[in-house]
């Protein structure tokens, strides 16, 4: 898109831009770090340089933190400014009880079971281990603060594994992210993927929400979730799962069912959601009296946004004339409503 700005929106576009490329950077550092070397810092190393600093333990983290993720805290003042801009805000030490008493911990108990190639198990997290908890947080002057946190103590949570491989677990960011749509949920509410039945546990809580319809396509996740965990919910007399494709039930059977809410959990995490989002977009019409929440949509959202950046950079068809056009285009209502014109994606 070609930009015609006058030398004021030119400025608050360049501003933008810069942002962004923080944000790009901050984001690339981070997960070369949570991929590759998350148990890094020990108890032993925090504990070391804030005794020999005078510093408080969190502060002590976020050094060993910012240092380890690869930002020249002490030499480079941009990396100083990154680290102050998104860490001091964004990387937090979690109290294990605040997500230890969520109801469905405390109810559902997980036994030693498999079916075919999936089973139940748990993960850990270790003593200062990084993770993502939440979405990103975006700030009103463009930065993405991605939300890490740690524990000071092992942390374990429970997990349904896929041929040896977590699919989906029950751990601070799936709390945290799901907190909105169990919100959200009332009258007939259609789920699109069971994994442990956490969104469905919560859904079935609620005294607005009269039924949950569970579509899984594995007879094996269904077979673990009806034999060992449904029975244990308090409210299981309100759910149904239906084994079938979750876009053929929503072009086939989603039109003629009564639906007023419809959560889509399909995808591992945002690098293989953005084309099933897209996909699920498309078929919202099929159902226009029902309301649509996806899980991590914030993410999914990002992703879309960055795709307008680099076609508004890379210039093409199409003709920008003000800074107001832009901060539409980039807005998550906008996002929301180009999502289910993409037909495919580059």
């Amino acid at each position: 898109m070609q930009l015609q700005l006058n030398n004021r929106d030119r400025a608050r576009w360049e501003t933008v831009c810069k942002a962004e490329a923080r944000n790009d950077r901050i984001l690339r550092l981070l997960a070369i770090y949570l991929n590759e070397m998350p148990r890094f810092i020990t108890r032993r190393m925090v504990r070391d340089l804030a005794r020999d600093c005078a510093l408080p333990e969190e502060a002590a983290y976020r050094v060993l933190f910012s240092a380890a993720i690869g930002l020249d805290t002490a030499s480079d003042p941009e990396d100083r400014r990154l680290e102050r801009d998104y860490l001091s805000v964004g990387l937090q030490r979690l109290d294990p009880t605040d997500w230890n008493s969520d109801a469905y911990l405390e109810t559902i108990a997980f036994p030693a079971a498999k079916v075919a190639n999936w089973s139940f198990g748990t993960e850990t997290y270790a003593p200062y281990e990084a993770f993502v908890f939440n979405n990103a947080v975006r700030k009103p002057d463009g930065r993405l603060i991605p939300q890490i946190g740690y524990f000071t103590e092992r942390f374990r949570f429970p997990c349904v594994r896929e041929d040896g491989v977590e699919w989906m677990a029950v751990k601070p960011n799936e709390i945290s992210t799901m907190r909105a749509p169990v919100a959200a949920a009332h009258g007939n509410t259609v789920a699109f993927g069971l994994g442990l039945g956490y969104f469905a546990f919560h859904a079935s809580e609620k005294a607005e929400v009269s039924s949950v319809t569970v579509v899984e396509r594995d007879p094996a996740v269904i077979d673990l979730f009806r034999a060992h965990l449904l029975p244990q919910f308090p409210h299981r007399e309100k759910i149904t799962v239906v084994p079938a494709d979750a876009f053929h039930y929503a072009e086939r059977e989603l039109p003629r069912t009564n639906a007023d809410f419809v959560f889509t959990d399909l995808w591992h995490d945002q690098s293989d959601g953005l084309p099933l989002y897209l996909r699920m977009k498309r078929l919202e019409s099929l159902a226009p009296h029902a309301e649509f929440q996806y899980w991590i949509e914030p993410l999914l959202l990002g992703s879309l946004r960055r795709m307008v950046f680099d076609r508004i950079r890379d210039g093409g068809e199409g003709e920008i004339r003000s800074f107001s056009e832009i901060e539409t285009m980039i807005s998550d209502d906008y996002l929301r409503k180009l999502a289910p014109k993409i037909q495919k994606m580059d």
